[in-house]
C-alpha cells in the first residue's frame, strides 16, 4: 500500500458554520479535539477566522501551548470565493475586496496568535483565482479550500496557476485538495455525496473509513499516493442546540444532517477514526509542512 499523508483541519468559527452568532463549540469542543490529538501523540492546524481569535482569546494560546498550527479562515467566516452553489443571504464579497478582507483577517489572527498564520482554507470550500492570488501576495504557504468532490481532478497538493486556481501552475503556494471518495457514484449534482463531511458523525468513523479505503484504492490504480486533507469544525464536539435557532429578528432551521450527533458521539467517532487511520499506516501532517 502506498504511503498515506493526512492533514487534519479545524474551521474555527461561530456555531453550526455560522448559522449562529456564538462560540460554544470554540469554547467547549477544542479542549476535546486537544485531548484526542494528545492522545494519539499527532498534530493538526486550526483555521481561526480573525473574529473567533479575538473572541476566543485563551482558546487560541490553548492551541499554540499544544503546538498545533494556526490558520485563518476568513474575518467573520463570509462566502469569499465563488460560488460553487447558491446559499440564501449568503452573497460572496467582491473579488476586488478579496485581498484586504484576507489581509485584515490575518492581522486579526496574528495579534492574538503572536504568529502570523501561513495557512488558509475559504469557508465552504468557496475559492477563486482571487483568493490565491491574495493569499500568494500575502505570503501565504498553503491554501485548503480546493474541493475534490466539485472539481474532481486535483487529488495531490499543487502549485496552482494564477489564471485558474484548479489547474496546477506556477505560484509559490501550495494547495491542498480536500478529501472526497471519487470512487463513488455520485447521486447529487454537485457531488457533495462523495465528501467526507460529516460522515465520522452522522454516520460512524467506520462508515468514513469505507470512504477513505475506496479512495484508497482509487488513487492505487492511477499509481497516486493518497492525499487525505479534512476539515472539521469544533461545534461538532459539542452538543449544538435542536429545532429553530433563534437570533436577532428571526430564526433559522439547519438542515437535520449538519447538528445531527454533535457532541460525545463525535469525539468518541473521531477518535477511533484516528485509531484506524493509524491502523493503515497514515501519516500526520500540519498544514505548513506539506511540500511538493
Amino acid at each position: 500500500m502506498a504511503a498515506i499523508k493526512a492533514v487534519l483541519g479545524f474551521d474555527m468559527e461561530t456555531d453550526i458554520g455560522s448559522w449562529t452568532s456564538g462560540y460554544e463549540g470554540v469554547k467547549h469542543g477544542t479542549p476535546i479535539i486537544l485531548d484526542i490529538l494528545d492522545k494519539h501523540n499527532i498534530s493538526g492546524t486550526f483555521y481561526f477566522t480573525g473574529d473567533a481569535a479575538r473572541k476566543n482569546r485563551e482558546t487560541v494560546k490553548s492551541v499554540l501551548d499544544a503546538e498545533h498550527e494556526i490558520g485563518c479562515h476568513t474575518l467573520f467566516h463570509e462566502t469569499i470565493g465563488d460560488s460553487l452553489f447558491e446559499i440564501p443571504g449568503m452573497m460572496p464579497i467582491l473579488p476586488e475586496e478579496v485581498e484586504n478582507r484576507i489581509k485584515l483577517a490575518t492581522e486579526w489572527v496574528e495579534e492574538v496568535a503572536g504568529v502570523r498564520p501561513s495557512a488558509f482554507r475559504c469557508p465552504r470550500l468557496f475559492g477563486s483565482n482571487a483568493v490565491v492570488n491574495a493569499l500568494e501576495s500575502l505570503g501565504y504557504q498553503s491554501d485548503a479550500t480546493y474541493p475534490m468532490y466539485f472539481f474532481k481532478e486535483r487529488l495531490t497538493p499543487y502549485h496552482p496557476a494564477k489564471s485558474d486556481w484548479t489547474k496546477e501552475g506556477d505560484m509559490n503556494i501550495i494547495e491542498l485538495p480536500n478529501f472526497a471518495n471519487l470512487a463513488l457514484d455520485s447521486q447529487d449534482e454537485y457531488g457533495r455525496d462523495m465528501d467526507q463531511w460529516p460522515l465520522f458523525r452522522t454516520e460512524s468513523a467506520e462508515k468514513l473509513m469505507e470512504h477513505v479505503k475506496a479512495y484508497i484504492g482509487y488513487c492505487e490504480k492511477k499509481n497516486i499516493e493518497p492525499f487525505l486533507c479534512f476539515y472539521f469544525h469544533p461545534w461538532e464536539f459539542w452538543k449544538m442546540p435542536e429545532g429553530l435557532i433563534y437570533s436577532g429578528e428571526g430564526a433559522v432551521l439547519p438542515d437535520p444532517f449538519i447538528i445531527k450527533n454533535c457532541g460525545e458521539y463525535a469525539a468518541e467517532q473521531f477518535d477511533i477514526m484516528i485509531t484506524m487511520l493509524k491502523e493503515l499506516g497514515t501519516e500526520f501532517y500540519q498544514a505548513k509542512q506539506i511540500t511538493i
